[in-house]
């Protein structure tokens, strides 16, 4: 049976996708650690829109645990034909102040789990011949962010392994693309401990979708999410890191030391 794989899932951009590609008919999996709103998640949408959704409730910062959906998702018999690595998480503070092994596991979830369920699933499209990865990045990926050191050089290497897998992929017909969204009315700034960094006029989870499928429909492997995040993203390309960093040190440093 086809179906999309969703990490992340229980929440935010990962919900949205969900509840976008059903509507679409998709046949889905679910993955993330809080099993309650999984099932109640996987039930609605199954009543819904007549689709198969199955779940895994699981921690996918466990080194063994992309080893363990894979066989899952073999066992059961589906064919992941979409892939949406959606799972991680953020920090901002004074790096020399954050809790190292909450830095080491961000980075364990960020890239090296996302690099080892796009290895595991990239093999059985190649083989299919057809296929799309979905890596969800970030703008914060597009130069270095004092106060959130760690996240953004992670995001910065989902952009880059995801444009450079989607070229090595293009003569099998399977899309990669990097999503980069800017700041998303999702809980990603509670987990961070980050509150006082919320903005006015975050997108929405469903507008960060919408762009993810219209970039798909395009066969884009990199769209910026968001008229403002793009121009923003524009601008800072050709500004060099050193006056990059100096501005947004400055303007998050007041923030950071209020916390």
């Amino acid at each position: 049976m086809k179906a999309t794989l969703i990490t992340g899932a229980s929440g935010g951009i990962g919900e949205a996708f969900a509840r976008r590609l059903a509507a679409e008919k998709h046949n889905l999996v679910l993955v993330a650690r809080t099993e309650k709103k999984l099932i109640e998640l996987c039930d609605e949408l199954m009543l819904e829109h007549k689709i198969m959704a199955h779940y895994v409730a699981l921690d996918l910062i466990d080194r063994e645990a992309t080893a363990r959906l894979f066989n899952e998702t073999e066992k059961h018999g589906f064919e992941i034909d979409w892939l949406i690595n959606n799972a991680g998480f953020g920090s901002m503070d004074d790096f020399a102040k954050l809790e190292l092994e909450r830095e080491l596991e961000m980075i364990s979830l960020n890239v090296t789990t996302l690099v080892a369920l796009t290895h595991r699933y990239l093999r059985k499209m190649r083989e299919r011949r057809s296929g799309v990865i979905i890596n969800v990045s970030s703008t914060a990926s597009f130069q270095p962010v004092p106060f959130m050191a760690t996240y953004a050089a992670t995001k910065a290497f989902v952009t880059s392994f995801s444009e450079a897998i989607a070229e090595e992929n293009r003569p099998f017909n399977i899309q990669v693309l990097a999503l980069c969204p800017g700041p998303t009315d999702t809980n990603f700034f509670n987990v961070a401990h980050a509150e006082a960094f919320k903005m006015k006029g975050m997108q929405t989870p469903e507008a960060v979708v919408e762009t993810a499928l219209s970039a798909v429909k395009s066969r884009k492997s990199k769209v910026v999410s968001g008229w403002t995040n793009y121009v923003g993203s524009v601008f800072g390309a050709f500004l060099p890191n050193s006056l990059v960093t100096r501005v947004v040190g400055k303007a998050l440093r007041g923030k950071v030391e209020e916390k």
